[in-house]
């Protein structure tokens, strides 16, 4: 039971951390790993199950007044995704899962930055997990507060389009297909809006 959230918990950091990559861009720009925060959500038997990842990095080029110049590339350490249980947390790594000692890292590069309006960008890249790379929509909410700016978003993704959860696991009775990605991104360094 708790290997059913391997997959989708790497799955779910993935999505965080595109979405993190999407909500900071600008030379000079540098997220605030120790305020941030990237993590998933999945269904285990219909169960909400949550996760986050420890490591994640981001390189950002965002000017909020000319989003379509901005670009973001976001890291994650996919060895650093935990259920908080020894179990799951054991199993994420294996070739099944995220075989993280073949694909250690998942990424996100951005393709083009849309502004909406009211703080709100819309993000479109290309998110590679396990060596299968989809392209990816991330909303992005940007709020700023001193010399500080948050990035918001959640983003679903779907677990089996990345080969996380192979054989057995690919049964979604037990562990479903979409998995939540959650992040709140500090960054200094983003020009007012």
């Amino acid at each position: 039971m708790t290997t059913i959230f391997s997959p989708v918990a790497r799955t779910t950091a993935m999505v965080l951390l595109v979405a993190l990559a999407s909500m900071s861009a600008q030379a000079g720009q540098k997220l605030l790993p120790a305020q941030s925060e990237v993590g998933f959500v999945i269904k285990q038997m219909g169960v909400p199950v949550e996760g986050h990842f420890k490591k994640f990095d981001a390189q950002i080029a965002l000017d909020p007044a000319k989003p379509e110049t901005g670009k973001i590339a976001f890291t994650i350490d996919i060895a650093s995704a935990t259920m908080g249980s020894p179990e799951p947390d054991a199993e994420l790594p294996k070739a099944v899962w995220f075989n993280t000692a073949k694909f250690p890292q998942a990424t996100f590069q951005s393709t083009s930055i849309k502004g909406l309006g009211g703080g709100k960008f819309e993000v479109t890249g290309k998110l590679a997990i396990k060596g299968n790379t989809r392209d990816a929509v991330v909303p992005v909410t940007l709020a700023q507060s001193g010399t500080t700016t948050t990035a918001t978003g959640s983003v679903s993704i779907k677990r089996l389009a990345f080969k996380i959860g192979e054989n057995e696991w690919a049964d979604t009775s037990m562990v479903a297909d979409d998995v939540q990605v959650k992040f709140k991104l500090a960054l200094t360094g983003v020009g007012k809006f």
